[in-house]
């Protein structure tokens, strides 16, 4: 559905923002582009969008160039911006059907009345935006990004500000989205979003692309798993019989790391080591990375 190829983007001041991007997006799909502050994720998507231009390079969506074809490029993207740009005094209904005119769309009011039930905002459909509370007016922000029917979506931090419960609720809207054929692209500081919604992940840092990958081969390639043993009695140190296992002692635990890349012995066979070695323990618990702490490991890398 988008196609970056070789961008890069030097501002007057001669910072580069984005460095020989290079990468595709499929149809339908939830991708998850992350970075730290400042890796050049809003200059991607603005670039995208035909909200800045690149200094080299070329995109496409849907197959047409976006500098050559820009309005039918921009007819086919939505756009939810990290910033609340509304107008107070506007009612919901209003500000979204306006937002539906200015790409040319004849009025619809079945298909306004449709995205406002599905984002529940149909009871406030008559309300002043000043009205409304921050997460209500991130759910408007998506209404507007939905009203032209484009076929390409971009969350730039959707639920920035935004509470627990509303946050899994708007998961659950994106999610619908996407079984219409929607393809999705989301940026996020919560990596759990990305850990619970998308089908791919791109990391960002100081505007390259260091990797990209489907989650859950990332997740099974880079997760690391521990078992952290608290012991009955304290060892003064590791019994050469364990020396094949990667071990951490401390005080009063024994901590074992396994994981795809390292675990050349199974989980049943280190308890067997240990009832060997009379090492008796009081309590087990177990860990698995997250999405975001491999995140982390990527980006200090």
């Amino acid at each position: 559905m988008i196609t970056i190829s070789n961008v890069n983007k030097i501002y007057d001041n001669k910072f580069q923002a984005l460095k020989e991007v290079n990468f595709e997006i499929q149809k339908g799909e939830i991708f998850a582009l992350l970075g730290p502050n400042g890796a050049g994720k809003t200059t991607l998507i603005k670039l995208i969008c035909g909200l800045t231009n690149a200094t080299s390079g070329a995109v496409t969506v849907d197959g047409l160039d976006i500098v050559k074809n820009f309005r039918q490029t921009r007819k086919l993207i939505g756009l939810v911006p990290q910033e609340l740009t509304t107008s107070p005094f506007e009612t919901v209904w209003n500000t979204v059907s306006f937002s539906r005119g200015l790409f040319g769309k004849a009025p619809n009011p079945g298909y306004i009345e449709k995205i406002l039930k599905q984002l529940s905002l149909w009871d406030k459909k008559d309300n002043k935006l000043m009205t409304l509370s921050g997460g209500m007016k991130r759910r408007v922000m998506i209404a507007k990004a939905l009203s032209h029917e484009p076929r390409v979506l971009f969350l730039d931090e959707p639920t920035a500000g935004v509470d627990v419960e509303l946050r899994k609720d708007m998961w659950q809207q994106v999610r619908e989205l996407k079984e219409t054929g929607v393809t999705i692209i989301l940026t996020t500081h919560y990596i759990e979003e990305a850990e619970e919604m998308a089908d791919r992940v791109g990391v960002i840092s100081s505007g390259k692309i260091i990797l990209i990958e489907e989650k859950n081969k990332l997740m099974k390639k880079m997760s690391k798993k521990e078992i952290k043993l608290v012991l009955g009695k304290p060892l003064s140190a590791i019994p050469s019989s364990l020396s094949n296992y990667d071990l951490k002692l401390t005080d009063n635990s024994l901590i074992y790391s396994y994981g795809d890349a390292n675990n050349t012995h199974g989980v049943s066979d280190f308890f067997e080591q240990l009832k060997k070695e009379n090492i008796e323990y009081t309590d087990i618990k177990t860990h698995e990375s997250s999405l975001e702490e491999i995140f982390v490991e990527l980006v200090n890398k």
